[in-house]
């Protein structure tokens, strides 16, 4: 009889916390996607226009991609420590942890402000070597120039939010923010109701005064009292020292594998976009869609991270144990799930974007690679992205992100490309290897569960 109770007690307790998963799940979901609609609206509708502006704007937004991997790797480090402070229910340490994320923030985001204004040309010619997608890109990097300290903003914001039990709250002011700019798009992009046609630059500006829409939209609902007050003077002059040092701590781990991770994607770009313009459009089409459907896979991985965050900074080390292989398993099943949304898709995408013969054939087979492609990915970002930082352990992503892109993926990649000059799909399947190739080393330090154990201090020192 006891047991019976217990453990209906215990099922209660499951259905309270899957309602809480979801309940962050959920809104971080929608964020993602309306995030990679953003880009997938700048490049579609430019698409329009003609092939090129396609390319051009792919790659041009690339940099984008690069500077999130900053702002994610900021978040990443204030979830790590704000969503176990939260957990204690510390507010004051979790006001720090916001003031620290949006100095750095700041920084960054000013500095890719500076150089796509002032360099654009320089930098398209990282991407390609075609004349034509450079003087397009570049036109479309220095509209765009002001939108990336504008995201570091915004970034902070609703970090916090999702932490601090406003993730509905967060994804709202997201997804506005991405139906203006989707809206703006086109009227920017065509001219049309009377607005001037802008081309590949009508999409750049729709981004900025989205992303300056949503900045107004987070600094309003937080005076209004919605989530942790930003404290001014606090960006400027950190009260404790040690909330830098610990943000840095689990921070420099993060930046390392985020930048490692990401620039190791990007340089699939790169050599796509050596391979010829057939290739990049193609590349360019197959990530977009990939994006949109992983939206989900990452938006679980978030949501496990802060849920398992919590539970640490409570002590229950144990639950979060549980919950973790519970975790482990869903992201699975949504991986394949999702990869099998992207090939009951694949007929309509191919159908819709207007490519020549050549890149649709490179697109029906980027599109089945990247079916299963998810599946991994869907897996490792629960692990490493998610329940591996909630305990403090942001160096074995760092690590194994970096060995298994720089040691293997990239250097067969170049050598497949421009050595061996292989088939562009033969280069592809190389380039989607990387989910797979690391998940014997993920599970195997998952389950030495260095990962479960509470960060948080038990006095904060105030210097």
């Amino acid at each position: 009889m006891a047991n019976r109770i217990s453990n209906r007690i215990k099922k209660e307790k499951d259905k309270g916390l899957y309602k809480q998963l979801f309940s962050l799940v959920l809104p971080i979901t929608l964020q993602n996607l309306m995030m990679s609609l953003v880009s997938t609206s700048d490049a579609v509708m430019s698409g329009m226009l003609n092939q090129d502006s396609l390319s051009a704007v792919s790659l041009a937004t690339q940099v984008a991609f690069i500077n999130s991997l900053f702002f994610g790797s900021f978040v990443g480090g204030a979830t790590v420590l704000a969503s176990q402070y939260w957990g204690k229910k510390d507010e004051k340490t979790v006001e720090d942890v916001f003031a620290v994320t949006m100095r750095y923030s700041l920084i960054v985001g000013a500095i890719f402000s500076l150089l796509t204004f002032l360099f654009p040309m320089q930098i398209m010619r990282i991407f390609t070597a075609d004349v034509t997608l450079i003087e397009i890109g570049a036109s479309y990097l220095r509209m765009a120039s002001l939108s990336y300290v504008l995201t570091g903003i915004s970034q902070a914001f609703l970090c916090i939010m999702k932490i601090c039990e406003h993730a509905t709250l967060s994804s709202l002011i997201g997804s506005s923010s991405v139906v203006i700019n989707i809206i703006l798009n086109a009227f920017l992009v065509f001219g049309l109701v009377g607005f001037p046609k802008m081309g590949v630059q009508g999409a750049a500006l729709a981004t900025v005064i989205a992303k300056a829409i949503e900045c107004v939209f987070a600094v309003f609902f937080m005076f209004r009292g919605k989530c942790i007050r930003l404290r001014i003077e606090l960006v400027f002059h950190s009260a404790r020292k040690v909330v830098d040092r610990d943000f840095w701590h689990y921070t420099i781990p993060l930046l390392i594998n985020y930048l490692g991770w990401g620039l190791g994607t990007s340089m699939y770009s790169v050599i796509m976009g050596h391979l010829g313009t057939d290739a990049t459009a193609a590349n360019s089409v197959a990530n977009l869609s990939r994006s949109i459907i992983a939206s989900f896979c990452w938006g679980f991985a978030s949501g496990c991270g802060i849920i398992i965050g919590n539970l640490l900074g409570r002590g229950e080390l144990e639950k979060a144990k549980r919950y973790g292989g519970k975790f482990v398993r869903a992201s699975i099943f949504i991986g394949t799930c999702s990869g099998l949304v992207i090939l009951a898709l694949t007929p309509a995408i191919m159908h819709f974007v207007k490519l020549s013969d050549v890149a649709k054939s490179y697109l029906l087979v980027m599109l089945i690679f990247s079916s299963y492609y998810i599946i991994g990915n869907s897996l490792n970002s629960t692990i490493i992205s998610g329940i591996f930082p909630a305990g403090g352990d942001t160096k074995f992503g760092m690590i194994c992100d970096c060995v298994t892109l720089w040691a293997f993926v990239v250097p067969f990649g170049l050598l497949a490309a421009f050595v061996f000059k292989w088939p562009v799909p033969v280069v592809a399947f190389i380039l989607t290897l990387d989910e797979f190739v690391k998940i014997p080393a993920v599970y195997k330090h998952y389950m030495k569960y260095k990962w479960v154990r509470n960060i948080t201090r038990k006095e904060m020192e105030n210097k």
